[in-house]
C-alpha cells in the first residue's frame, strides 16, 4: 500500500471508520470486563450479553477490512491511518484475549500481549521502529487473531478445538513477529564508531 506523505490535519473517510471500530472495540472492552469484574452475573457472561459482545467484535472485524477499502478508493491513504488502524486492531485482540483467557486458560493473554512487548522493546532498541514494507502474511495472521478468539468467545467450538486453535494461531503469532524482528535486525544501521581523541591516538602510536 503506498502512503501519502502528506500531513493531515482532519480525519478522512478510512479515518472516521476506523474510529466507529474502535468505538465497537470499546464497548467490547466494557462487556469483557463488567463479565470479569461481576463474574455470573454480569451482562456478558449470560446469553443475551455473549452475543452482543460478540456481535460487537464481529462487526468490528468486518469493518477491518472496509477501511482498508475506502482509504485505497478515496486515495487517502496515509501513515496516521495505518497507525490508528493498527493500534485499534491491537487493541480488539488484546481485549479479546484476556476474556477468552479467562475461561481458556491465562497463556491466552499473550495473543494479545505481544504487540506491546514490541512496542516496550522499540523503546529500548530503535532499530525495531524501522517500517517494513506491507505483508500478507502478516495480515492473515492478525485476522485469524481476531477470528479465532471471536468464534471461542461465541462458545462455537468445543474446549479442546477451542484450545488448538487458539494455540495454532499464538504460534503463527511469534512466527509472524520473529521473522518481522529478523528482518529488522538485517536492516538495522551500522553502529557509529566514535572518533578516537588525537591524544589517546598518539600515545597508541
Amino acid at each position: 500500500m503506498r502512503v501519502v506523505p502528506e500531513d493531515r490535519t482532519r480525519f478522512g473517510p478510512a479515518d472516521r471508520v476506523t474510529f466507529a471500530r474502535a468505538v465497537l472495540t470499546c464497548a467490547v472492552a466494557g462487556l469483557a470486563g463488567a463479565a470479569a469484574v461481576d463474574g455470573l452475573e454480569a451482562p456478558a457472561s449470560q446469553a443475551g450479553g455473549v452475543g452482543l459482545l460478540v456481535g460487537l467484535a464481529a462487526v468490528a472485524l468486518v469493518l477491518d477490512a472496509v477501511d482498508g477499502w475506502v482509504a485505497r478508493h478515496t486515495r487517502t491513504v496515509s501513515a496516521f491511518g495505518a497507525r490508528f488502524d493498527l493500534e485499534v486492531d491491537a487493541f480488539l485482540i488484546a481485549v479479546l484475549s484476556l476474556h477468552v483467557a479467562r475461561e481458556v486458560g491465562w497463556w491466552v493473554a499473550a495473543i494479545g500481549a505481544v504487540r506491546y512487548v514490541l512496542l516496550m522493546a522499540q523503546q529500548l532498541l530503535p532499530w525495531l521502529r524501522i517500517e517494513l514494507p506491507p505483508s500478507r502474511w502478516r495480515k492473515v495472521v492478525a485476522a485469524y487473531q481476531g477470528i479465532a478468539l471471536t468464534a471461542v468467545a461465541a462458545h462455537a467450538l468445543p474446549s479442546g478445538v477451542a484450545a488448538a486453535v487458539l494455540a495454532t494461531g499464538l504460534v503463527a503469532l511469534a512466527i509472524s513477529f520473529g521473522t518481522e524482528v529478523r528482518s529488522l535486525w538485517r536492516l538495522r544501521p551500522p553502529p557509529v564508531m566514535e572518533p578516537v581523541p588525537a591524544c589517546i591516538g598518539s600515545v597508541l602510536e
